[in-house]
């Protein structure tokens, strides 16, 4: 008979397999979800979005301008959040930047649709943080001072990102076209409320 941890709340521990199936799958939607907004110029909030200006401002690749700008977040992460949580989320982070990446050269876009692109393309980011933030796995900088905010104060993680995806994406009215900043506005709007739908406080019981 197989034996399941739980913490003293009850909650079932998530067992090492799980956290890395949910570390790879998380990844992979939102490296696939940003690589649609990098082909229709899009942008989104959070870290994320802010490594995406950067590169269409600089021309530089989005992976390498994500990896670095979470870099000063890990100091946050050891000390709020332990170090179990900080290596997940620098792993992640990692994935994100190398799979956006080799994305490129798996996948050519012969026809994206902005407005399809702007829904599936915030769906899979959205749903791939779901997936992270589940396994206690940030994926850096705003993501990490979210999930301590929710775990510390209740607040739920979408709406904090919501706040501050909206202020990132006024800082995209001086680099993105009218048309393309609107619809980013629709894909964050998108990817935070399916985190802020399914993962509130008490809802999900399961830990890493």
């Amino acid at each position: 008979m197989t034996t399941t941890t739980v913490n003293q709340a009850g909650a079932e521990r998530h067992r090492l397999y799980e956290d890395v199936l949910a570390m790879i799958s998380g990844t992979m939607f939102v490296s696939l979800g940003t690589l649609i907004y990098t082909e229709t110029m899009l942008t989104v909030g959070s870290s994320a979005g802010l490594a995406l200006l950067l590169s269409y401002v600089s021309g530089l690749g989005f992976g390498v301008i994500f990896f670095i700008v979470n870099l000063p977040f890990y100091i946050l992460a050891v000390k709020r959040m332990g170090w179990a949580f900080t290596a997940r989320t620098f792993t992640a982070v990692a994935l994100v930047s190398v799979l956006s990446k080799l994305n490129g050269q798996w996948i050519d876009f012969s026809h994206l649709d902005p407005i399809y692109a702007t829904v599936i393309g915030g769906g899979l980011i959205g749903t791939g943080l779901l997936m992270l933030f589940r396994h206690r796995t940030g994926l850096g900088g705003i993501n990490i001072l979210a999930m301590y905010l929710q775990e510390r104060t209740g607040l739920r993680a979408g709406y904090f990102l919501l706040g501050v995806d909206l202020a990132i994406l006024a800082a995209a009215f001086f680099v993105l076209p009218a048309d393309r900043l609107a619809l980013s506005v629709l894909g964050a709007a998108i990817a935070n409320l399916i985190i802020a739908i399914n993962h509130k406080p008490g809802r999900y019981m399961g830990l890493s």
